[in-house]
C-alpha cells in the first residue's frame, strides 16, 4: 500500500467507516463487492428469518437512508466517489432482493445472491447512468437499489414460469 492509498484514510474504529465498508467485508480481494453481498446475504437471510418481511422491509428503507449519509462520508473521507470497499450498498440491495423471494430456501436464497450481483456488475441501463451521474451517497445507493429491481422483476418471471 502507499501512502495515497485511499484505504489508509478509514478506520474500523470509525462506526460511520465500518457500516460502510461492511464490517470489513468490503475490504477483501479479489471482489470486494461480492464479499459484501455475501456478508450481506447471510445477514440478510438472519434478519428476515427473525423479524418478518414487513419489520425486515422498514429496516432496509431505514438502511438505504442511514447508508447514503454513511457513503457519502466514507467516499469524502476516503478522497474517492464509491470506492470498491464500500460495500453498505450492496448490503441494502441483497435485503430488498431477499424480500421479494418466496420462501428463505437454499435454492431462492443463492437466486437472490446471483441475479443481484449479474445486475450489479453488469449495470444495465438506466443503472451505469445513474452510477456516473449521481455523486452523492444518494448516488453511491441507488445503483444498487436498481440492480435489486432487476433481480426482483427475473425472480418473479422465473416464479411465473415455474
Amino acid at each position: 500500500m502507499t501512502e495515497d492509498n485511499p484505504l489508509k484514510r478509514i478506520s474500523l474504529k470509525n462506526p460511520i467507516h465500518l457500516f460502510a465498508v461492511g464490517f470489513g467485508s468490503g475490504l477483501l480481494h479479489p471482489a470486494p463487492g461480492t464479499w459484501g453481498s455475501a456478508l450481506g446475504t447471510l445477514l440478510g437471510v438472519m434478519l428476515l428469518a427473525l423479524l418478518g418481511t414487513k419489520t425486515f422491509l422498514i429496516l432496509t428503507a431505514l438502511c438505504f437512508v442511514f447508508g447514503c449519509y454513511l457513503c457519502q462520508k466514507t467516499a469524502e473521507d476516503m478522497g474517492v466517489h464509491d470506492h470498491g470497499s464500500i460495500v453498505w450498498d450492496e448490503f441494502v440491495g441483497v435485503f430488498i432482493v431477499l424480500a421479494a423471494i418466496p420462501t428463505l430456501s437454499l435454492p431462492w436464497i443463492l437466486t437472490a445472491f446471483i441475479l443481484f450481483r449479474f445486475f450489479d456488475i453488469l449495470k444495465p441501463f438506466p443503472i451505469r447512468y445513474f452510477d456516473k451521474k449521481l455523486e452523492s451517497g444518494f448516488g453511491i445507493m441507488v445503483d444498487d437499489v436498481l440492480a435489486a429491481i432487476y433481480a426482483i422483476i427475473v425472480i418473479f418471471l422465473i416464479q411465473a414460469w415455474g
